[in-house]
């Protein structure tokens, strides 16, 4: 993989409501990775606006929402953010095939242009016992790929999932099936609250399409410098 492939597939988590503060990271990530990542924090605090304000021309968009509501809702929601632009956006696969269909045909509004859409399997904080605890059946492995081949059936561009599952995933959903993948840490950085963890260039060996790094770019001394070392692990 080439420097440019590599920081095109990297991902930085803006996980901040301060605007400024994002701002800043913006501008320190310009020409470093192609895209920024801003989720639910981020928009509830400052909506549309502020997402154009940060992005602006330097950067592309993932904004994570993880939309999770009836399809008609769900739907709507996939319209009311076309117009800020936004090249990857999530919602969650435990809404149901109706619920991820209805995602689908609302995006396809777009155009050629409509951003593509990522399901949540699941959480990458969660593991066995957590799944136990809110009655879901697990091992988390199995649960994941259920829900991806759940997924893929709707015509849903990819998934979320952990590093851990990026590999049985690549395998079972073949070559085209987005894999964006969190939870990524390099050996340097701390492991946070992230359970299912690996590094940037293990988690591209096993194929992942993206990867969402925020800790070890965002509060890193030099943000810039971070993101460099994390491409060129991804890299080889």
């Amino acid at each position: 993989m080439t420097r440019d492939d590599a920081a095109r597939r990297l991902l930085c988590a803006v996980d901040t409501t301060d605007l400024g503060e994002a701002g800043a990271l913006a501008a320190a990530l310009k020409g470093h990775i192609s895209a920024l990542k801003l989720g639910l924090e981020f928009f509830c605090a400052h909506g549309p606006q502020g997402v154009r304000q940060v992005v602006g021309d330097q950067h592309g968009l993932f904004l994570d929402l993880k939309l999770h509501d009836i399809p008609n809702t769900v739907a709507g929601g996939l319209r009311g953010i076309a117009p800020i632009g936004p090249f990857l956006t999530t919602i969650h696969t435990s809404g149901g095939a109706g619920m991820m269909r209805a995602a689908m045909d609302a995006a396809a509004e777009a155009g050629a242009d409509r951003p593509k859409v990522v399901a949540v399997t699941t959480l990458t904080s969660m593991d066995d016992s957590d799944l136990d605890d809110v009655g879901m059946k697990g091992p988390v492995a199995d649960q994941v790929l259920r829900l991806a081949d759940l997924a893929q059936s709707t015509g849903v561009d990819g998934v979320v999932c952990s590093a851990h599952e990026t590999r049985r995933l690549r395998g079972h959903c073949g070559p085209d099936f987005l894999l964006v993948v969190p939870g990524i840490r390099p050996v340097w950085a701390s492991t946070d609250d992230q359970k299912r963890i690996m590094t940037p260039g293990e988690a591209i060996d096993a194929g992942a399409s993206y990867l969402v790094v925020g800790r070890p770019i965002t509060r890193a001394d030099d943000p810039a410098e971070a993101a460099d070392r994390i491409i060129e692990d991804m890299a080889g």
